[in-house]
């Protein structure tokens, strides 16, 4: 199964996601995102919404690992890793993140919030240098884990249907698993089920951003351990913090959405804020660690 891994990142990393095939055929996340909101639209609604929702989500997660159990099993291992290449993100995520880099570093704010808008859903439209530079790292530290190691690490473990399991109860999360009137009930199966399948991978994520940490290693394993609980999340403040430690500058904090003010806690307080040049070794970090986990995955595959 690393192979299937290894493979798949590798060639994410050679071409990510086509542009011309996105707007041929889109992408297995907007199919399953389709699937969702046709589910929302119809189970959502009267009483029990609880169960309806955790029905939803396991026809979402059949409707995505079992098809991609029958084409491993037809196709073999080596089809298998082509297939899943598209639901490894980390060019993409790379590509999102430079695209806030690049106006930063020239001090144009109008087009960095543009850039940073595509990543995060807080209200960035008057955020300055520093707030956009913590928004960007901790997206990159979060969908690290998400868009990247966690799937690789299903993909090492279950073949083609670990990770197409995986990205199903991902893409429900993201879509009903927000606490809002509306998915408070319907939502809660699919956003504890995603906590359950980002509790390795993100601790994982967190280790390997450490070790690419190099000198740093230490500050970035503290931090972790220290501050990685305070974060709202279970598991998405175990890459944020060790990012802050290996970085020496705190993140999260108060930030503003469209309804609301949420006042976080910061992760690694009293440090510095960020700026372009912050960003700029983050994303150095998130590679390194991207390239200690591909060849543990290609030894894996060999021995």
């Amino acid at each position: 199964m690393a192979m299937i891994a290894a493979i798949a990142l590798l060639i994410d990393v050679l071409i990510g996601w086509p542009q011309a095939l996105y707007r041929r055929i889109g992408h297995p996340v907007t199919w399953l995102g389709r699937l969702i909101a046709v589910l929302d639209r119809s189970l959502n609604r009267g009483r029990a919404r609880g169960a309806k929702g955790a029905l939803a989500a396991l026809v979402v997660i059949g409707a995505a690992a079992w098809p991609a159990a029958l084409l491993q099993i037809w196709l073999g291992p080596w089809a298998a890793a082509i297939l899943a290449w598209p639901l490894v993100a980390a060019r993409s995520l790379d590509d999102h993140l430079r695209a806030v880099l690049r106006p930063l570093r020239r001090g144009d704010l109008a087009e960095a919030r543009a850039a940073t808008a595509m990543i995060v859903g807080r209200d960035v439209t008057r955020a300055d240098s520093p707030a956009l530079a913590r928004a960007s790292i901790e997206s990159l530290a979060e969908n690290a884990s998400d868009g990247v190691i966690a799937p690789l690490f299903w993909a090492a473990i279950g073949g083609l249907p670990g990770i197409a399991a995986y990205k199903a109860i991902n893409t429900l999360d993201s879509m009903i698993g927000h606490r809002t009137p509306r998915h408070e009930a319907f939502g809660a199966f699919a956003a504890r089920l995603d906590d359950v399948a980002n509790l390795i991978p993100a601790r994982l994520t967190a280790g390997l951003l450490a070790l690419a940490a190099g000198r740093r290693a230490g500050a970035a394993f503290s931090t972790a351990l220290r501050d990685a609980s305070a974060h709202r999340s279970p598991n998405a403040g175990w890459p944020e913090a060790a990012m802050a430690g290996a970085l020496g500058i705190r993140l999260s904090g108060p930030r503003v959405y469209a309804d609301r003010v949420a006042d976080e806690p910061w992760l690694n307080a009293g440090a510095a804020d960020p700026g372009a040049g912050d960003l700029t070794t983050a994303l150095r970090l998130y590679r390194q660690a991207v390239a200690i986990l591909a060849l543990a995955l290609i030894a894996a595959w060999a021995f």
